[in-house]
């Protein structure tokens, strides 16, 4: 089985893979580190910043990933931003039957009411570079642009309101494994 999780910046994406990681067993990648490795090793003269480019070049390895696994029974979390919307098109149906995808989403309200919590949460993981912190504005914006995706593909999300949900868990995997 494959889960994948999405979403905007600071939704809490490898605090859920780590959390499904503890109670499943699941080894997870996070395409940070994939991105990190990339930029770092020198193979890219592109920055943390080039998102749109860095999609380009990281989706089509981590897909081949996604199969593999797959082809050889195992199970993977995939964690990261660099996931297209439209993701299920590069699968045949025997590989979507093994995928879970699930988008995080927080709205505006949450932001609003939460947005200090989310400065103060934002390393809880992994230790993000200074000063990278969206203001609440852009988050607000980017949150709303993955809102708007996930209902134009069709993609499942989890639209944080008011609270962070505790049972984020629960709703990942299908059937809860």
């Amino acid at each position: 089985m494959i889960i994948l999780i999405m979403g905007a910046t600071h939704t809490g994406k490898t605090r859920l893979a780590q959390q499904l990681l503890e109670k499943y067993k699941f080894p997870y990648l996070s395409i940070d580190h994939l991105k990190m490795g990339l930029i770092r090793s020198g193979n890219t003269t592109l920055t943390p910043e080039d998102d749109n480019e860095l999609q380009k070049i990281l989706w089509p390895i981590v897909r081949e990933i996604i199969k593999t696994v797959i082809e050889n029974n195992q199970n993977l979390i995939v964690e990261g931003g660099y996931i297209p919307f439209d993701w299920s098109k590069d699968f045949s149906s025997q590989y979507l039957s093994e995928i879970d995808y699930q988008c995080l989403v927080m709205s505006k309200e949450y932001i609003d009411l939460h947005y200090t919590d989310i400065q103060k949460y934002e390393n809880i993981i992994e230790k993000r570079l200074p000063d990278t912190m969206p203001t609440k504005e852009e988050l607000i914006r980017e949150n709303n642009k993955y809102w708007e995706q996930c209902r134009k593909h069709g993609l499942d999300y989890t639209l944080i309101d008011k609270t962070y949900p505790e049972n984020i868990t629960e709703k990942i995997i299908k059937g809860g494994q």
